[in-house]
């Protein structure tokens, strides 16, 4: 049976190809997530991952692109563009654990991407978990100083 960690280095896969300009690999989804053995709950996670990420894409990109320094979200690597993207749905909209997210993510990128990305990885996406954080915070204090 396929681990969490093994469908979401496919989900990179669907996303990197999907930004290469395959827009139709949703359509193909099933089979490559065949191909890697990822079947059952790890498939429906999968297809809920891939499926949030794309759906929310112009937001999760929006954010992402707040929290790059020194960076233009243009230049990002592909496959750095990809984790970056499944880590940001996942602490934006699936309201994961941030501490498995970005674990996740710098390890998908030391698998995956150069030497360098899983501290770019880590610096971005814990930089936009201290915004949620923060906005977390103020939408507290604001409801219950109208309470």
């Amino acid at each position: 049976m396929a681990t969490r960690h093994q469908a979401r280095t496919a989900v990179v896969g669907l996303l990197y190809a999907y930004d290469l300009g395959n827009e139709n690999i949703a359509n193909f989804s099933d089979e490559i997530l065949e191909e890697d053995k990822i079947r059952n709950k790890q498939r429906e996670f999968s297809h809920t991952l891939f499926d949030g990420t794309i759906e929310n894409l112009v937001m999760i990109d929006a954010e992402i692109d707040k929290h790059l320094t020194d960076w233009d979200y243009d230049g990002i690597g592909k496959v750095e563009k990809a984790i970056l993207r499944l880590g940001a749905y996942e602490i934006l909209v699936a309201k994961t654990d941030k501490a498995i997210i970005i674990n996740e993510a710098v390890e998908l990128a030391k698998k995956l991407a150069d030497e360098k990305s899983p501290q770019f990885i880590n610096g971005v996406l814990d930089a936009l978990d201290k915004s949620v954080a923060e906005s977390e915070v103020e939408e507290t204090s604001v409801t219950e100083e109208k309470e």
